[in-house]
């Protein structure tokens, strides 16, 4: 397996295990709106709480499952396509609220990422 295809795999995997469980009640220039907390955030949105944890759950399992394809590449495909439709929504959230573009900028990144991985699973 390419090592930048490993590497993108990590930076998701920390940076989504970062912000759903070391700042999730954390301030970042990254919240959308004027949020200083995940659930402040997802308000913003207009999403209910429990669209938060789902959402949360997702990335937190689509995350697992790309360090996971490092050593089971099956699970690159299901797992890259997740997080990037995840990134898609993330980026329209953002939109919806007219963040800056400085708070879109994770989302674009993880779907740039997600996209580099999976056009690399099929260089195989």
């Amino acid at each position: 397996m390419d090592y930048i295809s490993i590497l993108a795999k990590v930076i998701i995997f920390i940076s989504i295990i970062n912000v759903w469980f070391f700042r999730f009640n954390k301030k970042t220039m990254y919240r959308g709106g004027d949020a200083s907390s995940m659930k402040e955030e997802f308000a913003a949105y207009g999403l209910s709480e429990s669209t938060m944890y789902f959402i949360g759950a997702l990335k937190v399992l689509s995350a697992l499952g790309l360090i996971v394809s490092i050593w089971a590449p099956m699970l690159t495909l299901p797992t890259s396509g997740l997080m990037a439709i995840l990134m898609v929504g993330a980026i329209l959230m953002h939109v919806k609220i007219k963040d800056s573009l400085k708070q879109s900028m994770p989302a674009a990144i993880f779907l740039l990422l997600s996209l580099f991985i999976i056009s690399q699973s099929y260089m195989v």
